[in-house]
């Protein structure tokens, strides 16, 4: 089973392509066109597939409720914390009537959803961020519900299980953000004291203050292919060493090669191998948590 876990992901085979024919007069939504390798597909298709790339697998943004379909068991999720959003500590121009705009547009109410509920019949707590909300941006809401779910984790005694997409601390919330990396960290050693098992994937992009602190805490600390996974930009680490970084600096394949991730595991593979980590971890029937 473990040598499952941290196998190469093996090449998979893609439903086919629709034909350019098939891509002329079609109405908009219908077709979406691959970040990756500009390849046009039915965007049907797309999701069917999690919305991984039919060519070349490149792994398109999931939003949160997506995520949550294909990683949890049916109807078994259940939201933490609903309701509570951001407010405007600094007074920054438009800031809150941005956050109504991507509340109306993402259907979320910040940018990380939380709850509990259960993989391959394993109850869970789980933090998903979601990029679609102002990029995934970490302010005083998103760092709130992610140390109540930790604390749910530890009342519950189960695993705790963190998707992260973000391009860092939210801004226009100052040091109100900025805070939320030590709560959050201090959340997770905590849990993590008390025998508590910890479960961190990485998705594209990773960035900032969530890279440098929940996001690489971890027992097991994964990614999906492709991901963008640091904490500077490129240019900014380039202009301050003064030298050329590799073309695949800061992905995830990087990180795992200079062991800084356990496995960088495909999204159709996903959900199994996280049961497979929940499997390990059971004693006598329950999570060694």
């Amino acid at each position: 089973m473990l040598k499952d876990l941290f196998s190469k992901p093996k090449k998979r085979k893609y439903a086919a392509i629709p034909s350019e024919a098939a891509k002329q007069d079609v109405p908009e939504g219908i077709m979406t066109k691959c970040v990756g390798c500009k390849k046009i597909m039915y965007t049907k298709d797309l999701q069917k597939n999690l919305k991984v790339c039919l060519q070349c697998g490149y792994h398109h943004p999931m939003t949160a409720f997506e995520r949550v379909d294909s990683l949890f068991d049916a109807e078994t999720f259940q939201a933490f914390d609903e309701g509570i959003t951001s407010e405007n500590p600094l007074g920054f121009p438009g800031y809150l009537e941005k956050l109504e705009g991507d509340r109306k547009k993402s259907k979320l109410d910040e940018a990380v959803l939380t709850g509990s509920g259960e993989i391959k019949g394993i109850q869970v707590v789980a933090a998903i961020m979601d990029s679609h909300f102002r990029m995934g941006s970490m302010g005083s809401v998103v760092g709130e519900k992610i140390a109540r779910a930790i604390e749910k984790a530890n009342e519950l005694q189960v695993p705790f299980i963190i998707f992260t997409a973000s391009g860092g601390a939210r801004m226009q919330e100052g040091v109100l953000s900025l805070m939320q990396m030590a709560k959050t960290s201090a959340g997770l050693k905590m849990f993590s004291d008390q025998g508590g098992l910890i479960i961190s994937v990485m998705t594209h992009p990773t960035t900032g203050g969530v890279s440098a602190s929940f996001a690489s805490l971890g027992d097991f600390n994964f990614a999906e292919p492709g991901a963008l996974i640091g904490f500077a930009g490129r240019r900014v680490i380039e202009q301050t060493i003064r030298e050329d970084l590799p073309d695949d600096f800061q992905t995830a394949e990087f990180l795992l090669n200079h062991g800084q991730l356990d496995s960088v595991i495909h999204r159709l593979e996903m959900k199994e191998k996280i049961a497979t980590v929940l499997e390990i971890h059971q004693q006598e029937g329950e999570i060694a948590w």
